[in-house]
């Protein structure tokens, strides 16, 4: 488990020397971020009882998603893994005295935890100043907070175990790319980020919450905004673990057949 966390801590510590990356996308959240508010207010203002999210809750759910962008995006791959399973560097690391899929996971949630901690804290410090509804609501139970930051684990499980799930993939493919941005595609509609998923169709979004993608962002997104009371959501969050338990489990499987089947030219 120790060399695990110190592949963990390395990967952070190299997260965190990417300021000024940190800087420009914290640029681009705040504006995106106004933008969809307005885009929301604009309907809002138009119909506010078509709504099937409350404003405060909408806005909150917005500033949480840009805050927390990082964490959820799966377009945050980790492509020197894919590389070095498309060019056979992989064998390099079947030399360590390591389960190659654990130290995969601890990279890959290193990675997302170091550039979200550097944009995170000054967009919910700033959001949570504009005036309600199109600030960031910070009125939470501490019930409420502690099952939110349960989900928040939950969620960054299920989003490195798909990540994962599709670097095995590279074992059997010739070239990922399709996969890649079919699965950004999906998690993006399916997923909340397009638009949350109480704006779904009623049938549409029934499926989408059935699917891994809507145990990403959207289900600790909406506990922290209050879209989601307490008493719905240990069967959310029963889900993210199913899919968390479901993709490690699919990930490790075809990682572990890969190598058995993988040939490295010259070995």
């Amino acid at each position: 488990m120790k060399k695990y966390w110190s592949f963990f801590k390395m990967r952070l510590m190299a997260g965190l020397q990417y300021r000024a990356a940190a800087l420009a996308g914290m640029s681009t959240q705040f504006v995106w971020g106004a933008m969809e508010i307005l885009l929301y207010r604009a309907f809002w203002l138009e119909h506010p009882e078509r709504f099937p999210m409350g404003m405060e809750a909408l806005s909150s759910y917005i500033w949480l998603q840009q805050a927390f962008l990082t964490l959820f995006a799966l377009w945050n791959w980790e492509f020197d893994i894919l590389e070095s399973v498309k060019t056979g560097a992989v064998s390099y690391e079947l030399l360590r005295p390591t389960d190659i899929y654990s130290m995969w996971m601890s990279r890959s949630v290193a990675n997302r935890l170091a550039r979200a901690s550097l944009r995170m804290i000054p967009v919910i410090l700033v959001s949570s100043l504009l005036p309600a509804p199109w600030g960031l609501r910070l009125r939470i139970s501490p019930a409420a907070f502690g099952v939110f930051l349960v989900s928040m684990v939950l969620m960054v499980l299920v989003v490195c175990a798909y990540s994962l799930f599709v670097y095995a993939l590279t074992f059997y493919l010739t070239d990922p790319n399709g996969i890649m941005v079919l699965s950004v595609a999906a998690a993006d509609l399916l997923g909340g980020a397009v638009v949350p998923l109480p704006f779904l169709p009623e049938g549409f979004r029934k499926f989408a919450e059935l699917t891994p993608f809507a145990s990403m962002q959207n289900v600790p997104l909406r506990i922290f905004s209050g879209d989601i009371p307490l008493s719905e959501a240990p069967a959310v969050m029963g889900l993210q673990l199913f899919w968390a338990a479901a993709l490690i489990f699919a990930g490790y499987l075809l990682t572990r057949n890969g190598l058995r089947r993988a040939v490295i030219l010259g070995g």
